[in-house]
């Protein structure tokens, strides 16, 4: 691999893809955080104690993730099997610490069916609540199992795809984040005794985000982080029956995201601004009670204690894998609890991004980070990747890629662009790819490429990159504009809209045709968006990557576009993986996927 290339590049690509991370899941009465860390090579939970000593806890077969028991040291572990997102909930006995991390026999069943989901949402002291579609393998119920004697009832069977579940403060009832039939939208109901009326909150009909939801002190009312009748979603009150809205906190220009506290009582704001999120401590009334100071700028995620006086933070930053910080409420100021190591000579080939904004023909302007390398190669100079995010309801954020570093230390610059349809620039923002708009997304690609010479970048020599629906994006890339674009790296995307609407999990079907339009009433739309419809055109040699497991886009639509390509004689390899679901979750798979499509792009982009 990297023939004819200095060994030091593909040891710095390899090292990169090695680099550790750090996740944390929860936080107990005694301070002990449990956490995620892929020493193993692929999310395993570790505790780390209040002294800082480390235990591993889990040794599984993929990645999983838990929650503590309060009032006990036990642990709910969820986890699934090769990538299936079928989860399975177990418990694991923390009374004598494992000496070794537990395979999954030192772990005890409590919610067992390989052929169903069960989704982790909430464990109370004598309880665990859950989602699953058992039922029909469509429909999620929300269910709550006691501890003790494995009774279960289920307290929400409306049907559709829940998303979330809190409980209430008295453990009777329980608030349900929903998605609903409207693209990228959400809603919220109560289930049990404090349900008002059929226990609706918000709208269904409403275009509008609703996430994060979290009891208010007295369970007279829910904390939300909300975009309903605002361009960008601020924190409110919001009564049980949905008529009555308090906005805590708003700002008319970002996004802001939610973390309540356990009571309610305070909350963590993060404000979204070109990918970065700032956090700030506010009482339960949304009064600023201090700002969190954090070593370095990117996205955080936020674990509250039980005692409400700490929060844990996990923070990655472009050029920080990830690192645990211990953060004091009352004065924001943090303490380190862990971090990845990245060795000094590697830490120099980091770079941060710059950010820019680039014009559309029809009058938008499509943000975008750029990575360039430091040092570069001459025969890579001036050459480009476009690295498409996934969603497409989602955003490229100012967090740690190993994936855009290891290609800008092989030589290549690296474009991240939010095209349109991406979250955490607005309302207006990411609806303008809904349904029939779908094809104006793939025109920013147009527009970004146009770019490429005001900024010294070779318009001949750029690729693209893109994973779920950044896959789609680099099908349709190479496929509607063929004479723009060099070679794409495909990974887990869908190169025909109809296939894919056919054959993803049945859970899925309904909140995908929200996105990309019916198969009743859109098909010929989704035919004319699809990539595979303009096979005949595509010329740029393609690198497919894809889990035999992914219960999303199934392996089916990777191994159509390979066969008709090489039907054509266009180059297209596809690797295929038998432990993996939708995406590498697995470092052995990554090191073997990843060095080998680099190496694809500086051969097709190299001179």
């Amino acid at each position: 691999m990297f023939g004819g290339v200095s060994s030091d590049i593909e040891t710095v690509v390899r090292s990169l893809l090695d680099l550790r991370t750090w996740v944390a899941f929860d936080l107990d009465d005694a301070g002990r955080v449990l956490a995620g860390h892929d020493e193993l090579g692929s999310v395993q939970l570790v505790e780390i104690a209040p002294d800082g000593t480390r235990t591993p806890l889990t040794a599984l077969p993929g990645r999983c993730t838990g929650r503590y028991v309060p009032g006990r040291r036990a642990v709910v572990v969820q986890h699934d099997t090769d990538g299936d997102e079928l989860m399975q909930l177990s418990l694991l006995d923390l009374t004598q610490p494992p000496v070794e991390p537990v395979t999954l026999e030192g772990l005890t069943p409590l919610v067992h069916d390989r052929r169903y989901m069960h989704v982790l949402q909430d464990v109370t002291a004598d309880s665990l609540v859950f989602h699953t579609n058992r039922r029909n393998g469509v429909d999620m119920d929300v269910v709550v199992r006691d501890l003790a004697t494995g009774t279960e009832t289920v307290v929400h069977d409306g049907g559709g795809y829940v998303a979330a579940a809190a409980v209430s403060h008295d453990h009777g009832s329980v608030a349900v984040t929903g998605l609903s039939l409207r693209p990228a939208s959400t809603l919220v109901r109560v289930s049990g005794p404090l349900a008002v009326g059929d226990g609706a909150v918000t709208d269904p009909d409403e275009h509008a985000r609703h996430s994060q939801v979290a009891w208010a002190p007295g369970d007279d009312a829910l904390l939300v982080e909300s975009n309903h009748d605002r361009e960008f979603t601020g924190v409110a009150r919001v009564s049980l029956d949905g008529r009555d809205w308090t906005w805590l906190v708003t700002d008319d220009a970002h996004d802001l995201r939610l973390w309540a506290s356990p009571s309610g009582r305070a909350m963590v704001v993060g404000t979204v601004r070109d990918g970065v999120v700032t956090l700030a401590v506010h009482d339960g009334d949304g009064a600023l009670r201090c700002d969190v100071d954090l070593p370095g700028e990117g996205v955080p995620d936020v674990v509250w204690a039980a005692d409400e006086r700490r929060v844990v933070v996990t923070l990655s930053t472009p050029t920080d894998p990830s690192s645990l910080h211990l953060v004091d409420v009352a004065t924001g100021a943090s303490a380190p609890l862990a971090a990845v190591e990245v060795p000094g000579d590697l830490r120099g080939q980091l770079v941060a991004p710059t950010v820019h904004r680039v014009p559309t023909p029809d009058g938008e302007e499509v943000p975008l980070f750029r990575y360039s390398p430091a040092d570069g190669d001459a025969a890579l100079e001036d050459t480009s990747v476009l690295l498409i995010h996934g969603g497409p309801e989602s955003a490229s954020m100012q967090s740690f890629s190993p994936v855009v570093q290891a290609l800008v230390s092989a030589g290549l610059t690296v474009l991240v662009p939010n095209v349109r349809g991406s979250t955490t620039y607005g309302k207006r923002w990411y609806s303008l790819d809904d349904v029939r708009l779908r094809l104006d997304s793939v025109a920013d690609l147009a527009a970004i490429h146009e770019w490429l010479p005001s900024q010294g970048l070779d318009p001949a020599r750029s690729a693209l990159w893109g994973g779920s629906y950044g896959g789609y994006m680099v099908l349709a890339g190479v496929a509607m504009q063929p004479e723009r674009w060099a070679a794409g790296v495909d990974i887990v995307g869908m190169s025909s809209l109809v296939t894919f609407l056919e054959n993803t999990s049945p859970y899925r079907v309904a909140y995908r045709e929200r996105e990309y339009g019916s198969l009743a009433e859109d098909r010929d739309f989704l035919e004319s968006a699809s990539p595979i419809t303009y096979l005949d055109d595509i010329v740029a040699p393609l690198f497919v990557i894809h889990g035999a497991n992914d219960p999303r886009v199934p392996l089916s639509e990777a191994e159509q576009i390979r066969e008709a390509l090489r039907g054509k004689g266009v180059e297209c390899e596809l690797r295929v993986y038998h432990d993996e679901g939708h995406g590498l979750a697995k470092r052995e798979n990554r090191q073997d996927a990843y060095p080998a499509a680099i190496e694809f792009l500086r051969r097709h982009l190299g001179r």
